[in-house]
């Protein structure tokens, strides 16, 4: 893309300075103070009520990742088949896929600020059902198998309400000016956890079991509710003038016929069904292929974890959105390349130090495209937009999931994860070529929503 002029003399010389964007009040006691000491990457955390989110998520997101790497582990442990691994990462997510159209209208209707707090503190429940079930060990395996299904599809459920609300709401917390940056660092933050998360889970998997994983990150949401009630947010004013079903409708149009957002969309959910998958066999990879056993399967987790918090960092030292869709283009390529290289190693540090690229190329393509995709769209779609996002990136993911583990028992772990990387890359070069084409008109609805002022 041209160079989109973001800065505070471009907003005082221009012609659409006069119709500046609303901004929300952020209560952050001295911000613009607060701004001078800090630096470029860490400039959204001057807002009081991103301080809080940020603290509060990061201790939660610990506990969700150690949580993901036990959950799958305990499937694995219980009944050694690549094909109920996808079957339980389908049950997980594809609630996700199903009601985020009625998600993102519900956090476009409805108070953001408290719709994230009910869905954290129905997720800190289920994590204490799961961590029950599996600690009292009262079910016998078959039983547990599908107990964990259930739990899963519920929390999923949860999470299509949670992603949209969560992600829309970071503007309320931080305004236009800070929002690139705020995404960066809420993507920082999601996988620095990945980090930390998965290396936890697998020592406490290895030494005392799945169900402490779970209780862990059930005490963890605690921090986060704490953050959310102690924010100072003005309630913004919600369009309700029309029944929900028109605003669904209205959503889909707008992302139907807005050739940007559909197009990143579009890349999002192809990557996402046939490249995530990998995720939901790594443990396969872990123990039979690599045998590293579950310390190795958290390893590579936090291999994957580094590559994408290394990636969300250079995302959040970015000043502006010139060029993030070529960015994402290369991305999704390098990500599908890398995905085939590490699909065929048969050697451990080879298979961790290959994951760092691609947690890194994943990271970047996602984090550009939601990026691209809040820059562009107006605020009263913001939440129905979200979800659309969160039903192609993580909606798909359960199709590709069992599509995956299918493929896995027929042809084998490294085929099915060769097989969605070559086909991550194509889709990768198709987005490139049309790159050119969608610029003008990203750039001018970019304009059109105040995150810049004026094209150079």
């Amino acid at each position: 893309m041209r160079e989109i002029d973001s800065s505070p003399a471009a907003e005082a010389d221009s012609p659409a300075s006069s119709k500046k964007p609303h901004r929300h009040p952020d209560h952050s006691g001295g911000a613009d103070a607060h701004a001078k000491r800090l630096p470029v990457t860490l400039r959204a955390l001057r807002h009081r009520n991103f301080q809080l989110f940020f603290g509060g998520q990061l201790i939660s997101l610990v506990g969700t990742w150690m949580q993901s790497v036990a959950q799958l582990w305990l499937v694995y442990r219980l009944t050694g088949s690549s094909l109920l691994l996808g079957v339980v990462g389908f049950a997980s997510q594809i609630p996700i896929f199903i009601f985020s159209p009625v998600a993102g209208t519900v956090a476009d209707r409805y108070n953001r600020h408290r719709l994230v707090i009910a869905t954290q503190t129905t997720s800190m429940i289920l994590a204490f059902m799961l961590a029950f079930l599996t600690l009292s060990h009262r079910l016998p395996k078959d039983e547990m198998v599908w107990g964990i299904m259930v739990l899963a599809s519920l929390l999923g459920v949860v999470n299509a309400f949670d992603i949209p609300a969560r992600q829309s709401f970071l503007v309320e917390m931080v305004g236009r000016e800070d929002l690139m940056n705020a995404i960066a660092l809420n993507s920082s933050m999601f996988n620095g956890a990945r980090i930390v998360g998965p290396a936890i889970a697998g020592v406490l998997v290895a030494t005392i079991g799945e169900g402490w994983c779970f209780f862990a990150n059930a005490v963890s949401f605690i921090a986060v509710i704490v953050g959310l009630l102690m924010m100072k947010i003005t309630p913004r004013e919600a369009e309700r003038s029309a029944s929900m079903f028109t605003h669904i409708a209205e959503g889909f149009r707008y992302a139907a016929r807005t050739a940007p957002i559909r197009a990143i969309l579009l890349l999002v959910g192809l990557v996402s069904l046939v490249g995530m998958p990998y995720t939901v066999l790594m443990p396969i990879f872990a123990d039979h292929i690599l045998h590293g056993g579950a310390r190795g399967y958290g390893i590579l987790m936090g291999a994957t974890g580094i590559g994408a918090l290394l990636g969300a960092l250079v995302l959040a030292s970015r000043t502006g959105v010139r060029g993030l869709g070529r960015i994402a283009a290369l991305s999704a390529g390098g990500f599908g390349l890398s995905l085939v290289v590490f699909a065929f190693s048969k050697n451990f540090y080879f298979s961790m130090a290959i994951l760092v690229p691609v947690g890194f190329t994943m990271m970047t393509q996602m984090a550009c495209a939601n990026t691209l995709i809040q820059s562009m769209v107006p605020d009263r779609l913001r939440g129905r937009m979200m979800s659309l996002y969160s039903m192609m990136f993580i909606g798909m993911s359960p199709v590709g999931a069992l599509c995956g583990g299918a493929i896995a028992t027929w042809l084998t772990a490294p085929w099915a994860v060769a097989i969605g990387g070559t086909a991550s890359f194509a889709a990768a070069c198709v987005f490139y070529w049309q790159v050119p084409r969608l610029r003008v008109e990203a750039e001018q609805l970019i304009v059109d929503q105040g995150i810049a002022t004026r094209l150079r």
